[in-house]
């Protein structure tokens, strides 16, 4: 065989496959392992080592559990689905699938956020009821004429129960 002939064959082996090793799995896994300890870290649950600086403040916990877990899912996404070795016909597929989810998701947020506001008797008692209210909660979104069975209980004022009077023994 020539030495062309040689270099053919051996580029037919590998065809397919991505022009990495294990040891990129490997780097990925760590990542991966990484960023989920830096999840648990937001959530308070690692205060013993090394304390989260945003303890009262969750949007901020928030953001960084989501950007944290974007980023997981796109090392997963690109090295273990082996999207980043596609040829380019993956944006046709993409782009468009995340376009039409983001404009259906701004479509509900409408329904969403004035579900309330517009709701018949019959949709009011089907409706889910919370089951703990707190000052926040209780806003101008509350229904004008609750149901009658999902009206708030009424407190009455309890006083202190009474005991029988003890019995006393007589001498027979």
């Amino acid at each position: 065989m020539t030495e062309h002939a040689l270099e053919d064959a051996t580029h037919e082996d590998t065809a397919g496959h991505a022009p990495f090793g294990i040891a990129k799995y490997v780097y990925v896994f760590l990542a991966l392992c990484l960023l989920t300890t830096m999840s648990f870290w937001t959530s308070g649950y690692l205060d013993f080592l090394i304390r989260w600086p945003f303890p009262g403040d969750v949007g901020v916990s928030r953001a960084f559990m989501m950007a944290v877990s974007c980023t997981k899912a796109m090392l997963v996404i690109l090295f273990f689905m082996h999207v980043k070795y596609e040829a380019n016909w993956k944006y046709v597929l993409t782009i468009p699938a995340g376009i039409m989810s983001i404009f259906l998701m701004l479509m509900l947020v409408p329904d969403v956020g004035l579900r309330l506001h517009h709701a018949s008797e019959e949709r009011l008692l089907h409706m889910a009821v919370p089951t703990k209210i707190t000052a926040a909660d209780t806003s101008d979104v509350e229904p004008a004429n609750p149901p009658p069975d999902r009206a708030p209980p009424t407190t009455t004022p309890t006083t202190a129960p009474t005991t029988p009077p003890t019995a006393t023994p007589t001498a027979q």
